[in-house]
């Protein structure tokens, strides 16, 4: 995924968004993990090692998020919340998607001209965006926005951006969300395009499940940023023999038109192409 730029900046931009693969969940369970010391302090390990890798991998260095790695909370909550998630049959939702979609954010609304100080809370707020999932599956949007709220204040984050983070945070799902500014416009964006193989459990079997099948289908995804032409266009490459294009519109097409309408609020058009014909 990626972003390019607004009259005046260089040439767009195209930066891919893979990161590493999603981890086995296997006999390990939160319970289990506990009883046998795995800690905070083990989470916030994890979150830095995996944060630099995203970092290498989409090109962004995005300095704000080393203060959420090193909160063990945060940390722990995200960890805990991939396990959960997973324990239920869904994709990764974990430090790699978390940091994937903060720093998408960040570079969409970047490489738009907008001002450093709103990418800094689209990185924020991507990275917390999926934080709800501890506490429920069902309206993690609403749960993860009062977590939010609760780690940015112990950063001493001022209440009016810890604001516009809950309401990108708070409106990110498609079942009742909406895109109301730029920062949660670009969370919208980046966790919608974050549509890849990586995010398949390993040892679980596509054949079974349509999610799994078309997230094991998308060999590369990105999302480009063109500001000259006022477009943001999700780039994907299907393997065909593992899904079709049809069936990811028919487990994914709330989050397109939800896509549509972030871009929209960016005052761009939303385009889609597979296998680079375009579709939409």
């Amino acid at each position: 995924m990626s972003a390019s730029d607004r009259p005046g900046t260089p040439a767009p931009d195209v930066t891919e968004a893979s990161g590493t693969p999603a981890a086995p969940l296997g006999d390990e369970r939160p319970e289990r993990a506990l009883l046998r010391g795995v800690d905070a302090a083990a989470a916030v390990r994890e979150a830095e090692r995996v944060g630099a890798l995203t970092g290498r991998a989409t090109g962004a260095e995005v300095g704000v998020l080393e203060r959420l790695q090193r909160d063990e909370v945060v940390s722990a909550f995200i960890q805990l919340s991939d396990q959960l998630v997973g324990a239920q049959g869904f994709t990764e939702h974990g430090f790699r998607h978390a940091n994937l979609v903060g720093r998408i954010a960040h570079n969409v609304l970047h490489h738009l001209g907008v001002e450093a100080e709103l990418c800094d809370l689209a990185a924020i707020a991507g990275y917390l965006h999926d934080v709800g999932n501890v506490v429920a599956r069902t309206a993690h949007g609403l749960s993860g926005a009062w977590i939010a709220y609760d780690a940015l204040r112990r950063l001493e984050v001022d209440p009016y951006r810890i604001g516009l983070v809950l309401s990108a945070v708070g409106n990110h799902e498609e079942q009742h969300g909406s895109a109301i500014g730029p920062v949660g416009a670009a969370v919208i964006l980046a966790d919608k395009a974050d549509v890849h193989r990586s995010r398949v459990r390993h040892g679980a079997d596509p054949a079974r499940d349509v999610h799994d099948r078309v997230n094991d289908a998308v060999t590369h995804s990105f999302l480009r940023v063109d500001a000259r032409a006022a477009t943001i266009t999700l780039e994907l490459e299907l393997d065909t023999e593992r899904s079709s294009v049809l069936e990811y519109f028919e487990i994914f097409l709330d989050r397109m038109i939800m896509m549509r309408r972030a871009a929209r609020t960016l005052d761009c058009t939303f385009r889609m192409t597979a296998n680079g014909t375009p579709i939409g």
